[in-house]
């Protein structure tokens, strides 16, 4: 196996994280040598990019204490495997795998190769699309989180950003699970959501959102808030039930969000607004959702949406274009061949 590959890096930010990346060609490869009984090299076919990609580096200290620099940025992918331990039975050299990277550093999957365990990604069933497995990841994954451990058939379910990376899947899998979904987005993004499962659609730019999410009254068992809007959870107790859940994925990497997120947590305990529940999703890329996922998509129950698939040369592009915020699912790079 080759000792050096082509990578894109970055060292201390004092700005975006695309303009400060640095593309080489000699980077040094995870070491075959040093593997434990469960890490696998990947050699990455296709990855796929997230908001926390560049909004974790550009946190300031948060971002310098939890990733080692230099860093590349991508936790999620689609790979052949190069490299594993000898006593490892779970994974042979050659296998496809897809999953998701449990955090940033300097193995970031728009790297050639990229470390990783086998409790952090499955084996790629042979009718998915490499393309299509990388898009699933952590969105999918954090999507799952959300639905999944909250929602139960005939819920009534409010989906705050509904077009997203997240909000593409959290839509399917909340139809998977049989409830009832009301999506919130723009007038470009109500086709698509209603194509995924959303029974209505709010779209944002016509209506007030919050007018409408009050015409309805406390009939949401579930909502889920993939953008960070303070004021969704602050008027969470017009239209959430007594017993519901306030379920938070999208967060703004700032400090007066962060202590807002922690006071969430107790508050609700502290004053029980009527049995409502709050839960933060955290980052969980679980061997067991990424097979659940791929049966779906094999069975043809849920499926990836791709706004756009970037060559590996444009990656400072796609994260900017990810930054604009207006993509339809996910964006993915081509890094390596089939």
């Amino acid at each position: 196996m080759a000792e050096t590959m082509r990578t894109w890096r970055y060292g201390k930010l004092t700005g975006k994280l695309e303009d400060f990346l640095v593309r080489t060609e000699a980077a040094p490869c995870p070491e075959e040598k040093s593997l434990t009984e469960n890490q696998i090299i990947v050699e990455v076919i296709t990855a796929a990019l997230n908001p926390v990609d560049f909004k974790l580096p550009e946190s300031g200290w948060v971002g310098e204490v939890m990733i080692k620099r230099p860093a590349t940025p991508g936790l999620d992918y689609c790979g052949r495997v190069v490299a594993k331990h000898p006593s490892n039975s779970s994974v042979a050299i050659g296998h496809l795998v897809f999953g998701g990277l449990p955090g940033g550093g300097q193995w970031g999957t728009v790297g050639q190769r990229t470390l990783t365990t086998m409790t952090e990604c499955t084996i790629l069933p042979k009718t998915i699309d490499p393309d299509h497995a990388a898009a699933v990841g952590t969105a999918a994954t954090t999507a799952y989180q959300s639905v999944l451990f909250h929602v139960k058939e005939g819920d009534k379910v409010f989906i705050n950003g509904g077009s997203g990376g997240v909000g593409t899947w959290a839509i399917q899998f909340a139809k998977v699970k049989g409830a009832e979904i009301v999506v919130s987005c723009s007038t470009a993004n109500v086709a698509l959501c209603k194509q995924l499962g959303a029974d209505e659609v709010i779209d944002y730019k016509k209506a007030d959102l919050f007018g409408r999410l009050k015409a309805y009254g406390q009939v949401f068992d579930v909502v889920i808030d993939n953008v960070g809007s303070t004021e969704v959870y602050d008027n969470r107790l017009l239209y959430l039930k007594a017993g519901g859940c306030f379920v938070q994925v999208g967060t703004p990497m700032t400090n007066s969000f962060m202590l807002n997120l922690a006071l969430r947590q107790f508050w609700p305990t502290i004053l029980n607004h009527g049995q409502r529940r709050f839960n933060f999703v955290r980052q969980n890329n679980a061997s067991e959702y990424f097979q659940q996922i791929g049966q779906w998509m094999v069975d043809g129950r849920v499926r990836a949406v791709i706004d756009e698939k970037f060559d590996w040369e444009n990656v400072p592009a796609a994260l900017a274009k990810l930054r604009r915020g207006r993509t339809q699912g996910k964006i993915v790079i081509q890094v390596g061949e089939i």
